[in-house]
């Protein structure tokens, strides 16, 4: 069986077509959803595995595959919807009955959320900037859809009760996948990052994309980051080399389920995926999952393509 099967593109050459192949300026800038990797993405090349595994630190490392992927994936963003902002969700920030947008002002600050990595890890640097303008009208749809939403600002510190938490800066979900993809210094384009909702509903974060869907006809590019296999229970698992047979099984009928063209079909398929006897080995937590109801929700209105069908990392174009 090809590669490039079902289960999506998962080299290089494969991948920069899928990328090719995308519309170029469309009325409607598809919603991504993308594996955005992990702290070991920045490790030095010399970096031992610490622990992780030799398979896991080759797979998911500066190296591996989806460092990869995103050095291509950033640049063709850029060149296929030159967007005026980028408004990203993250598998790292959830907030209980209220969306938050950020709102940073002429630097977005970072803010290390992991622990138990090298000090270098803690110096890394991304420039980026925000739009209160942006944020605003982030704000505006959220309300009109029904949710409340509001911005918040770096002044305001991560909460440590799971309940309502706000950010003191870009978390690792957002910095560390968009330095490879963008730079280490990215001011030209606008990022903005939201709030998912820490319900970890699959429905509920769907109306969460269906609510911002209308940014992609104002040359706004939305993009979800998870990872469909997150077991930090299971260093194993995040590398497909090492990995049980039931989170490949798992893995595979994500892909599935993203791939059914059918509208309907496609959100009841992936719905039902939290119901799959490897789910909850895969996701102990389902918070690195439901990133993936938010990308579906806001392109839900076309057609969809596996952009890179790498194991427990894929990219997935919504709203084509």
């Amino acid at each position: 069986m090809s590669t490039a099967s079902y289960l999506g593109p998962r080299t290089q050459e494969e991948w920069n077509k899928a990328l090719d192949s995308l519309p170029e300026h469309p009325s409607k800038i598809p919603v991504f959803f993308f594996g955005h990797g992990s702290p070991m993405l920045a490790m030095s090349d010399d970096a031992r595995s610490s622990g992780f595994g030799e398979a896991t630190l080759r797979y998911n490392g500066p190296n591996g595959p989806n460092a990869r992927f995103l050095k291509d994936f950033g640049p063709a963003l850029l060149k296929k919807y030159n967007p005026k902002a980028i408004v990203v969700f993250s598998a790292h920030w959830d907030t209980r009955g209220e969306r938050l947008v950020s709102d940073y002002g002429d630097e977005n600050p970072l803010y290390y959320d992991y622990y138990g990595f090298s000090p270098d890890l803690y110096r890394l640097k991304f420039k980026s900037r925000g739009d209160s303008a942006i944020s605003q009208r982030v704000v505006q749809l959220f309300k009109e859809f029904g949710m409340r939403a509001r911005t918040t600002t770096k002044l305001e510190a991560r909460g440590l009760d799971g309940l309502h938490k706000h950010s003191p800066g870009f978390d690792h979900g957002v910095f560390v996948p968009f330095r490879i993809m963008f730079g280490e210094e990215f001011t030209k384009v606008p990022i903005v990052e939201v709030s998912m909702d820490s319900t970890l509903d699959p429905e509920d974060n769907w109306r969460i994309g269906q609510a911002i869907k209308k940014l992609r006809e104002e040359q706004i590019l939305v993009i979800s980051g998870g990872l469909t296999i997150h077991n930090l229970r299971d260093f194993p698992s995040f590398a497909e080399e090492t990995a049980g047979q039931h989170y490949k099984e798992f893995d595979k009928a994500v892909l599935q389920a993203a791939s059914e063209q059918d509208a309907a079909l496609r959100k009841e398929r992936l719905k039902a995926l939290t119901r799959h006897f490897a789910f909850r080995a895969a996701h102990p937590r389902e918070d690195h999952f439901v990133p993936i109801y938010v990308a579906a929700g806001a392109g839900e209105d076309g057609t969809v393509k596996i952009i890179n069908g790498l194991y427990g990392q894929p990219t997935i174009a919504f709203g084509l």
